[in-house]
């Protein structure tokens, strides 16, 4: 491997472990354990374990370790851990870190199953969690505290597509040693720039762009790598989050394509955005790449491109979003992103149909709003597709 190469040719090439067969494609090695030349090479595995060793899959794999060591090469990371899911991800980060007593500063405008971490589970184990807007960032200045061990934020939020300053965020936390946690899934590891910007742990579900069609669940943590083996590795192979082996093979033959497939859904994505933009039947269109995003320069400094994701306002609230979305006959209706097939979702009543209404008002969640992946279809095709249905409103 090249360290030169650039992200495309990373994603093809890093990483690779072949056997003595000398097999083009990676292997997939289903297997959950490991065996010994002898006792003495049991006992010396177990004791110090090399660098291309392995004893049992919930420790490693090396399908598994080509996936981390692709993903750390794609990101310029020294180290990441694959797990099950996206949600295993934020949660190893989180947990692994912290113990009971330690204070945790987060942006409020997070996934639904992320706040149910820093809410239910972490102060169940007396974590002390203080949410503040992400936006603002003398809220930020005003709730970390020399005691405050990480902060915690979407680089770009779901689902209003929110884009926090990163780099101003990460300056005030580590003013005071606390390690910058961010969840990267609509920056994309093709357009992030998280680590560039100060963050020290990026996670992210593989669920998404990376696996890109819809087949697997996945999630990886990448840093540092004291911080990935010596603190998110113990926790996870002894709780049980890793990734199998092949997940790990279909999340490698994500990364091959990946590139070509995000670039091509963004430049779907930025063409959408400004072909609705205006429309009546839409109250606003919410796109990081178009010049009226309240971030829009923020996105364009820590983010090589605007993502994926656009979020439609439908006018008429909840019943004209319903027949907007009830109408479409290409786009699918659906809680994933980043497929190649373009999926739909209202948030409001479902991925965050949990929130109090106060706080879906406050994070920007009206009932007319839909959260749109742009997928790989003909964008004329979905653009005729989406007008169709704003005429059915």
């Amino acid at each position: 491997m090249s360290e030169s190469w650039k992200s495309r040719t990373q994603g093809v090439h890093s990483g690779i472990r072949r056997s003595q067969y000398g097999e083009v494609s990676e292997a997939i090695f289903l297997t959950q354990g490991f065996v010994y030349d002898s006792a003495e090479a049991a006992a010396q595995r177990f004791e110090s374990l090399g660098e291309d060793e392995f004893i049992y899959a919930r420790y490693g794999n090396p399908t598994v370790r080509m996936f981390e060591d692709r993903i750390a090469a794609i990101e310029g990371a020294e180290d990441a851990f694959a797990t099950a899911s996206g949600m295993a991800a934020v949660n190893g980060a989180l947990t692994s870190m912290l113990k009971a007593g330690d204070h945790i500063v987060s942006s409020r405008a997070l996934f639904g199953s992320c706040l149910y971490i820093l809410e239910e589970i972490l102060t169940r184990y007396g974590v002390e969690v203080t949410f503040v807007d992400g936006l603002d960032l003398d809220q930020w200045r005003g709730a970390v505290r020399a005691d405050t061990r990480a902060v915690f934020l979407e680089t770009v939020s779901n689902p209003a597509l929110e884009v926090i300053d990163l780099r101003a965020v990460a300056k005030i936390a580590h003013e005071v040693g606390a390690t910058v946690v961010v969840d990267n899934v609509f920056a994309t590891p093709v357009f992030s720039r998280a680590l560039e910007m100060g963050a020290d742990v990026v996670v992210y579900s593989a669920t998404k762009h990376i696996d890109g069609q819809g087949r697997a669940l996945g999630g990886v943590i990448v840093g540092t790598r004291e911080f990935i083996r010596k603190t998110v590795e113990p926790y996870l192979k002894h709780t049980g989050g890793a990734m199998s082996p092949f997940t790990a093979w279909i999340m490698l033959k994500g990364l091959e394509t990946m590139e070509l497939r995000v670039r091509a859904q963004t430049d779907t994505a930025g063409r959408l955005a400004e072909a609705l933009a205006g429309d009546e039947r839409l109250s606003r269109v919410v796109y990081p790449g178009v010049a009226d995003h309240p971030q829009a320069g923020v996105a364009a400094e820590q983010m090589r491109g605007p993502g994926t994701i656009l979020a439609l306002d439908i006018a008429g609230g909840r019943a004209a979003a319903f027949r907007f979305l009830n109408a479409l006959k290409l786009v699918t209706i659906s809680n994933n992103l980043g497929d190649a097939k373009s999926i739909i979702t209202h948030p409001a009543t479902t991925t965050h149909q949990r929130l109090e209404q106060t706080m879906r008002d406050r994070l920007g969640i009206t009932d007319g709003l839909v959260r749109l992946s742009v997928g790989l279809e003909d964008p004329e095709d979905l653009l005729d597709d989406l007008r169709s249905a704003l005429d059915a409103i």
